[in-house]
């Protein structure tokens, strides 16, 4: 089933336990098991299981204890299908209740496991098989979002979409980030592990693929091979203009078709997602040098590119705004159009210093982070019972919980982190999981109630306040 069917699915009257139930509870047994049974689990990692048990114990806020259990192992639990193929390791991982592997989340989803693989070499073996797995998705299509593990499984989107769709293939939105996110878990991998198996001819000639990719869409020679249109009453679904979008002026930015949301841009230079280019090309880079069979040319022309798109970043991505000062636009043309927003889905404006793609001292992003985070961002939506980012693709008024997370983990403050737990806590209706989104005046009417990048995402924002501010936690 495609993402929009699951748009306004709201929580059954009993499907949860009640608000003032979880209130009344003081130990963990107290809370009902919401978690996949361990005879049902798709994987089980001894080093996470640890971990899980390390933070319970050390997490006197008993409900948030709960949650962390639910939600940090939820990838592991419920998405992820190992196998060994052709003598190599292989992960096919689905978003949760799409049955379909994002390039995108796929690699957010198992992000925070890395650092536990020096202590779980099975754990390795299962993010490696991610790594192996994307190269096949991006040779496929480079141009895709999605794909199906049966590749010759055809789309439910092949009657309504008019672009180049292949078998193997779940949806084909071009989006920039869907070719940053597996080199940055390629990167974060190795730096890791020190391990460069993963790292063989057929991934060299994925990343030579993505750096083409990458240049066709700065567009300096035409409007490239990419065109996509779809039949739908969703006008964020679809891009104008015969497939290509509105035009843009060719100034060394990457044009981007969708947005991490998997919505159409309106203007083609999505800010966030160009920043991230640059971070994961300078991974790529440096990956590269530590690799040095046959890669060194992809080093220098990752260098090359990058250092085009930082000079237009630095020319194109900032304005003045009459309240904030000099801030980061959302998206632009070249010809002057701006559009100034923030969605709740990463790469965004706020989520950059999570991405190493700016730092949080950086004073552009503080003036930018004041104005995604206030009711001058069109899609900041503040309730009775929150306030945060959402986006067009939920709707107005539903706030997405991955953006409270990415406000906590992109955070010094204790005060700001300490809300942003329980913003969380108090938001999950009952269920012990993070969800798409929930609206801002009751939490019950929320999108998604299986949405593993979330869950994990969540859990790697309890897990590092544990490790730096466990105080905030008791």
């Amino acid at each position: 089933m495609q993402r929009r069917i699951f748009i306004k699915q709201t929580a059954m009257a009993g499907a949860a336990l009640s608000l003032s139930k979880l209130s009344a509870a003081s130990t963990l047994s107290d809370f009902p098991a919401v978690r996949t049974a361990p005879a049902d689990r798709k994987f089980t990692s001894k080093a996470v299981e640890n971990v899980i048990v390390q933070v319970q114990q050390h997490i006197s806020n008993k409900e948030l204890a709960w949650m962390f259990g639910n939600s940090f192992p939820n990838t592991l639990d419920t998405t992820v299908d190992f196998e060994i193929i052709d003598g190599k390791p292989d992960t096919y991982v689905i978003t949760g209740d799409i049955d379909a592997m994002w390039l995108r989340d796929s690699s957010a989803q198992v992000w925070p496991y890395i650092r536990l693989c020096k202590e779980d070499k099975d754990l390795q073996q299962l993010i490696k098989g991610v790594i192996n797995r994307q190269v096949k998705c991006v040779l496929k299509d480079p141009y895709a979002n999605a794909f199906y593990k049966d590749e010759n499984k055809v789309s439910e989107w092949k009657e309504t979409d008019i672009t180049e769709m292949k078998p193997g293939i779940h949806e084909r939105k071009w989006e920039i980030d869907s070719l940053c996110y597996p080199i940055r878990l390629a990167h974060g991998y190795w730096q890791t592990t020190g391990d460069i198996s993963p790292f063989d001819a057929e991934w060299a000639n994925a990343m030579q693929l993505i750096i083409k990719t990458f240049k066709e869409q700065q567009r300096f020679e035409g409007k490239g091979p990419y065109s996509f249109q779809r039949k739908t009453a969703w006008a964020t679904d679809g891009v104008p203009l015969s497939g290509y979008g509105y035009p843009a002026k060719p100034n060394g930015l990457i044009c981007s078709m969708f947005r991490p949301s998997d919505d159409a841009t309106i203007y083609p230079y999505l800010i966030p997602s160009n920043f991230f280019a640059v971070e994961a090309l300078t991974n790529l880079q440096e990956l590269c040098g530590a690799i040095k069979n046959n890669t060194t040319q992809i080093a220098q022309d990752a260098a090359a590119l990058a250092s085009v798109v930082k000079k237009a970043l630095d020319e194109h991505a900032t304005i003045k705004h009459p309240q904030y000062g000099n801030i980061y636009a959302y998206e632009v043309n070249g010809f002057g159009s701006i559009n100034l927003m923030d969605d709740a889905n990463v790469p965004s404006l706020l989520g950059l210093p999570y991405l190493n793609s700016v730092k949080l001292s950086d004073p552009v992003y503080q003036n930018t982070r004041k104005y995604v985070l206030s009711p001058d961002n069109p899609f900041f939506f503040k309730g009775k019972y929150a306030e945060g980012i959402g986006g067009p693709h939920a709707g107005l008024d539903m706030i997405w919980p991955m953006s409270i997370i990415m406000r906590g983990l992109t955070s010094t403050d204790d005060k700001e982190i300490k809300y942003c737990l329980d913003t969380l806590q108090k938001t999950h209706a009952g269920t012990g999981f993070m969800h798409e989104s929930f609206n801002k005046d009751n939490p019950e009417n929320f999108t998604r109630k299986w949405f593993a990048w979330a869950n994990t995402l969540f859990g790697e924002f309890v897990w590092k306040v544990y490790r730096e501010k466990p105080y905030l936690l008791k």
